[in-house]
């Protein structure tokens, strides 16, 4: 079943989105942002490949994350594709968000009307220095007294939402709360310019000013978001891997079609980049499915997620660079797809958690399991002299 749904998925690309992108060179706004949403996911829809990860009850397919990979990988191939499908950051990740911790009321009103594409939302939890970043715990905007106040920024799809997950510190930790994003108090300040141009309602700063909110507001328990945030981030991780793995398989593909009509293809040097690519594509998706397998299997699987998102972001990188390469001057121009492929994935090592913070976290995982606390106490440890 996910295998016809990948094959009919990746024809649907090359037939209704590859054009739209094409044509625009990747610029959703140039596309006809907002618009030509709705138009794409009315094709997806009639072609009956909407939204195959959200709950069947909502429309959707119910596909679990090893379904996923596949055949978000197949929309992937455009840059336009998650969109067109419903599967586009941040709204799936809020999705399988909701559907995991949202009240019975909460499900009504937001995740229904998320799963069938008639809503956008925002995940509102970084901020300006010193505020969070990589670093969740260094939160500033604050909820007391049923106010929020704060800042946020790099909020993807803020500008067009039509609500905001916000994360705000409150007295015994961080809490999320689900906030329309017509209420008073909140403030697009502007769009931040970045060298990503596919995202809709692009990367926004935002200023919370005495935004109120109440009980029914808060998603989830009140102090918990941090909690919450491993629930979406760990499966939303796995899922940018997908898109973009299904972007640098279509930047490979060019490349190596180019080199080989360009006769290039049977140079050494050339015969390298290209079977480095197919390394780092085939490696990319077995870590993948590895981190998939964990959290169907109900683990919270962090180590293998992070280890996904690190090897993936990076090789993914890699792959759309050499295709850059072996595609000479026309692998910088907008001729060929590889150029613009390569722009969207560079941020992917920065987006949902630096390389570099995952590799710390690795580290101390592999200190506990293989240090020498682990297996013997201080005193034992500890030379004689």
């Amino acid at each position: 079943m996910t295998s016809d749904i990948a094959v009919r998925t990746r024809s649907f690309i090359d037939d209704h989105v590859l054009p739209v992108e094409d044509k625009s060179d990747g610029d959703i706004e140039v596309a006809g942002g907002e618009q030509v949403r709705v138009l794409l996911q009315q094709k997806a829809r009639e072609a009956g490949l909407f939204a195959p990860h959200a709950p069947i009850a909502y429309g959707g397919m119910g596909l679990g994350m090893e379904q996923r990979a596949p055949v978000f990988e197949a929309a992937g191939r455009s840059l336009f594709g998650p969109m067109a499908l419903n599967i586009n950051a941040p709204d799936e990740g809020n999705l399988h968000l909701l559907d995991e911790v949202a009240s019975a009321p909460q499900r009504k009103q937001y995740l229904e009307p998320l799963a069938r594409g008639s809503v956008r939302s925002a995940f509102a939890m970084t901020e300006p220095p010193p505020g969070a970043g990589s670093d969740p715990n260094a939160l500033l905007t604050t909820a007391y007294d049923w106010r929020i106040n704060g800042r946020k920024k790099f909020i993807t799809g803020a500008d067009g939402a039509d609500f905001l997950i916000v994360m705000a510190r409150t007295e015994g930790g961080a809490t999320m709360f689900l906030v329309p994003a017509d209420r008073p108090g909140i403030h697009l300040i502007r769009h931040v310019t970045t060298m990503d141009k596919s995202m809709l309602g692009g990367h926004c700063e935002l200023e919370l000013t005495d935004v109120p909110v109440g009980p029914e507001d808060v998603l989830g328990e009140v102090d918990q978001g941090f909690r919450y945030a491993q629930v979406r981030l760990g499966p939303a991780r796995l899922t940018h891997v997908m898109r973009w793995l299904g972007a640098a398989q279509r930047a490979h593909e060019a490349a190596v079609a180019y080199s080989d009509d360009r006769g290039l293809s049977g140079h050494g040097m050339v015969e390298l980049m290209i079977a480095d690519n197919e390394i780092d594509l085939a490696a990319t998706r077995s870590l993948l499915l590895t981190a998939c397998r964990a959290l169907d299997a109900g683990r919270p699987g962090r180590e293998e997620t992070s280890l996904a998102k690190v090897f993936g972001a990076e090789a993914l990188h890699r792959v759309a660079d050499r295709a850059v390469q072996l595609c000479g001057g026309a692998g910088v121009s907008a001729d060929l797809p590889v150029a613009r492929i390569a722009r969207e994935i560079r941020p992917f090592r920065i987006y949902d958690g630096p390389s570099e913070v995952h590799r710390g976290s690795l580290a101390r995982r592999a200190v506990r399991r293989y240090g020498v606390s682990s297996n013997v106490t201080r005193s034992e440890a500890t030379p004689l002299t």
